[in-house]
């Protein structure tokens, strides 16, 4: 029997032991009870209460508007629906950077206030002092490398990172410093796939990997995208197993013709 299948619920040790085992992690975004209890259901063994929230939820460019009272909100919802799944919650822009101190209360707020398992943190080097600070608290912490979306403003563009050998070798380095400091997992965003490979291979925490190719010990995806909800989005890594816009919008569109023909309600449908 599988690590995963004997797990009744997902912790930091059940992705350590599956990684060592060569079985592949799963891990999908969700912001809200419904989803959340849909997507814990099916197995899946990490939820992201991704800041994505900010584009897909609210309807943002980037994920740098939203704030951590909508983050603790959305962790909220989820952690209600989750029995099984790890949940891990996105710290959100300007909570994090620079500040340690300000870190670590933002991580607190996260684990008291929405209950969440652990926090993700973008970045190496730069946040390594946050990092470590949080964890003086016992609160997990996994890593984020390669594309960063709340750099967005610095990169200019959600271009694939770490093509050249300077940004590779750093990504490489940093790997091994959040593994040195402490993560128990590293996601790695739109990076070729034979540097994944190489960093995944180069550290013993798990890798999750999101445009970074098949080499990673796990796979994340949006949700949203994913189920086809949002299609306005569709670079190479994304794989659509639904499409829920077309869906959607077929039944209220339907539900509008049958409430205008005065077919809704009908008789059985009535008291």
């Amino acid at each position: 029997m599988s690590i995963h299948t004997q797990a009744r619920k997902v912790t930091t040790q059940t992705l350590q032991e599956m990684k060592h085992a060569g079985e592949k992690i799963t891990m999908l975004t969700a912001y809200d009870y419904s989803l959340a209890k849909l997507v814990d259901r099916s197995g899946v063994d990490i939820i992201l209460v991704g800041d994505s929230a900010a584009n897909v939820m609210a309807g943002h460019d980037t994920t740098v508007p939203i704030t951590l009272d909508h983050m603790i909100y959305h962790a909220q919802c989820v952690q209600k629906a989750v029995d099984r799944a790890l949940i891990v919650v996105d710290m959100p822009f300007g909570t994090y950077q620079g500040n340690s101190r300000t870190a670590l209360d933002s991580a607190i707020r996260i684990m008291k206030e929405a209950a969440g398992h652990a926090v993700k943190l973008e970045g190496g080097s730069e946040v390594v002092e946050s990092i470590e600070r949080i964890l003086t608290a016992g609160i997990p912490v996994m890593g984020h490398l390669g594309l960063t979306p709340q750099s967005i403003y610095k990169f200019g563009t959600y271009t694939v990172r770490a093509k050249e050998d300077e940004e590779a070798q750093k990504l490489i380095t940093d790997a091994k410093l959040l593994e040195a400091a402490g993560c128990f997992a590293i996601v790695l965003e739109k990076i070729p796939s034979g540097l994944a490979k190489q960093v995944s291979e180069s550290v013993e925490i798990p890798t999750i990997g999101i445009g970074a190719g098949g080499d990673c010990d796990g796979q994340v995806l949006v949700l949203h995208d994913m189920l086809g909800i949002t299609t306005d989005f569709s670079p190479r890594f994304l794989r659509r197993y639904l499409n829920l816009e077309e869906q959607i919008e077929g039944a209220v569109k339907q539900f509008c013709e049958d409430v205008r023909a005065k077919d809704f309600p009908n008789q059985d449908e009535s008291y």
